[in-house]
């Protein structure tokens, strides 16, 4: 019996949004505030709802990583990974992705967050990754997207270009959020807000 694993990362594996977490880690203090302070009308804008999802994404990761060489962001985003994602991580969700793999089970992290920083993760725990991509020019990044946000029925259309879904006998689905329903319904088993004691 075939069994496919698939996994939110934010809030579901992680305790915190991971996207928050590697520009509090990553940049002095001084220049997060000055991000806040600069972007708080699109961060309220998207609070209420404004603004997409994914557009106040892009103003984010262009003010914070605009114009980086894409070497640099993806060491900035292999030692955010090494260093601090452990930080976050739930142990039940890290113990229920170990049990999953254990069984010989497929398992996947279907993420709104970027690949860069998450892929050593899945690497480490022998999970396949499909998550947002930023779109890189000249070898730097351009804080823009590459292809769709990786929310809500996005993530059911990357897992259908990644897999055939109907090759297994049993899906078991994690998430936390309304990003997360589209994926959560093709589940036998899916699991909404779990992993939080």
């Amino acid at each position: 019996m075939s069994k496919l694993a698939l996994f939110d990362f934010d809030g579901t594996i992680s305790s915190q949004d991971s996207f928050g977490h590697i520009l509090q880690v990553s940049f002095p203090r001084s220049r997060y505030a000055l991000g806040l302070l600069k972007l708080w009308p699109v961060l309220l804008a998207y609070k209420l709802g404004l603004y997409s999802n994914e557009k106040a994404k892009q103003h984010v990761l262009r003010f914070f990583f605009g114009g980086m060489s894409e070497a640099d962001f993806n060491t900035l985003c292999e030692k955010y990974a090494r260093k601090h994602l452990s930080e976050i991580i739930r142990p039940e969700a890290l113990e229920a992705l170990k049990k999953h793999k254990e069984n010989n089970d497929r398992v996947v992290i279907v993420s709104a967050s970027i690949e860069n920083w998450l892929q050593p993760f899945a690497a480490e725990h022998g999970a396949e990754l499909i998550a947002t991509k930023m779109e890189v020019e000249n070898g730097k990044i351009t804080g823009n997207l590459s292809g769709p946000n990786c929310y809500g029925s996005e993530k059911v259309k990357r897992l259908r270009k990644h897999l055939q879904i109907s090759d297994y006998d049993e899906i078991y689905a994690y998430g936390d959020s309304p990003g997360d329903k589209e994926m959560l319904a093709i589940a036998h088993h899916p699991n909404y807000r779990p992993f939080r004691g």
